[in-house]
């Protein structure tokens, strides 16, 4: 599994989560298996996202597609700075 990790500022969280919600590009259609929205408990104003995918060529290929219809729209993506991305491969896991 790869996982597309992001995170980035956001001025209006409930604004960031409307815009995400919208799904503009279609995260189960694009290969997304699973998602986390994750939020530090000293900074409301930032947000992390985990999103999971099969192999890396999907989690490259939605990244690019973020980048090229999503992070260049203000409207799309209400963040506050610009966002911080890696593909990272989940080479162990376990659940208590």
């Amino acid at each position: 599994m790869h996982v597309l990790k992001i995170e980035y500022p956001v001025a209006d969280y409930d604004a960031w989560k409307t815009a995400f919600d919208r799904d503009a590009l279609d995260r189960e259609g694009s290969g997304v298996r699973r998602y986390w929205v994750l939020r530090p408990t000293d900074d409301p104003g930032y947000v992390m996202i985990d999103l999971d995918f099969d192999n890396a060529s999907e989690a490259e290929a939605y990244l690019g597609a973020l980048r090229r219809a999503v992070y260049s729209s203000g409207q799309a993506s209400p963040a506050s700075g610009e966002p911080q991305t890696r593909i990272v491969e989940v080479v162990e896991a376990r659940e208590y």
